[in-house]
């Protein structure tokens, strides 16, 4: 099978990622073979070429957020029929039994694995995956248009419920790509006030056109002070304007998995008045089951833009320089 494989790290304007043929994975006890159809390119996937995740297999093929049908099912396997249309997401397997676990937080579990990264992904034309860790896609939502919504679109809606976003709320969106203009319609959909900082001219148009309130830059203030507020950008320096921008008791959820540092903060001028910066680690399979039981419901319609995996460095290198209106999806199947 072709896949688009990382060897050694390094800058996505070096193309990182090499076009190579691989064996067709067998499933194990448990698990399905997907035969993937499209892939989305996240930003995670660009964290993972150039080395901002170290690396932790000497040869690793990305992407999780993928679509594809089942193929095989491998022995003790049958929570899916072969031909069934499935999701792979970013959280591929957790133990089961520690704390976290048994406490429902499962993304904090300490022997987590993750696809595109501690396994194998979908940037090629077949993935395995166990069966427990697939998800069923909504029929009505097409194939490319479903692919963002399996990490753009669960982290999104995690981020959310970190941000404590509640219905007929302000809600403030800080960088504005795959995961936010998905966001963005969940938050209207809830009735909320969304005001969209960032500074590229396509993103800003995008975001009007999704029905943001004001968009502007993170260096201006919004209109009026923000009950909640999501970083999506990886710019650890955008952590004190939003801050600065909560009403008292606000919330600042940090999306990313990777971020630059953040500056020095003033006690008085970023964090009293109880506000609250959090992080957003991963997500469990239930936030996936009720995202996505929500994004056929609004429904959610995503902006893609299709390349084919041996443009998978092209894609990436134009999500890092904010290039895409939306979000990628390799189409492979």
């Amino acid at each position: 099978m072709k896949a688009a494989a990382v060897y050694e790290p390094k800058p996505i304007e070096s193309s990182p990622l090499k076009l190579i043929e691989l064996d067709v994975p067998i499933p194990n006890r448990g698990e399905i073979l997907v035969r993937v159809l499209a892939c989305g390119v996240c930003r995670t996937d660009l964290h993972v070429s150039e080395g901002d995740l170290p690396p932790r297999h000497p040869r690793i093929v990305p992407g999780h957020e993928v679509v594809g049908v089942v193929e095989r099912c491998g022995p003790q396997a049958n929570r899916f029929k072969p031909g069934e249309r499935v999701g792979i997401a970013w959280l591929r397997e957790t133990c089961g039994v520690c704390l976290y676990c048994r406490r429902g937080s499962e993304n904090l579990c300490p022997h987590a694995r993750f696809t595109g990264y501690d396994h194998d992904g979908g940037y090629a034309e077949y993935a395995v995956v166990r069966e427990d860790f697939a998800y069923h896609l909504p029929q009505q939502l097409g194939i490319e248009e479903s692919a963002p919504l399996l990490c753009a679109g669960i982290i999104g809606y995690r981020a959310l419920k970190r941000a404590g976003v509640k219905p007929n709320t302000t809600v403030g969106l800080y960088g504005f790509g795959g995961s936010a203009h998905i966001s963005l319609q969940v938050a209207r959909y809830w009735g909320c006030n969304v005001f969209v900082m960032t500074r590229g001219g396509k993103h800003r148009e995008h975001a009007k056109e999704l029905g943001a309130d004001w968009v502007g830059t993170a260096q201006e203030r919004p209109p009026r002070l923000l009950d909640s507020a999501i970083l999506y950008a990886p710019a650890g320096n955008l952590v004190l304007p939003a801050l600065e921008a909560l009403d008292q008791g606000g919330i600042l959820a940090v999306a990313g998995i990777y971020l630059s540092p953040i500056p020095p903060l003033d006690y008085e001028r970023h964090l009293f008045h109880e506000k609250e910066l959090r992080s957003v680690t991963a997500n469990t399979r239930a936030d996936g089951e009720e995202f996505l039981e929500l994004a056929a419901k609004i429904p959610i319609r995503t902006t893609t833009i299709a390349f084919g995996l041996d443009q998978a460095n092209q894609a990436l290198q134009m999500l890092k320089h904010d290039e895409l209106k939306g979000a990628g999806v390799l189409r492979i199947g």
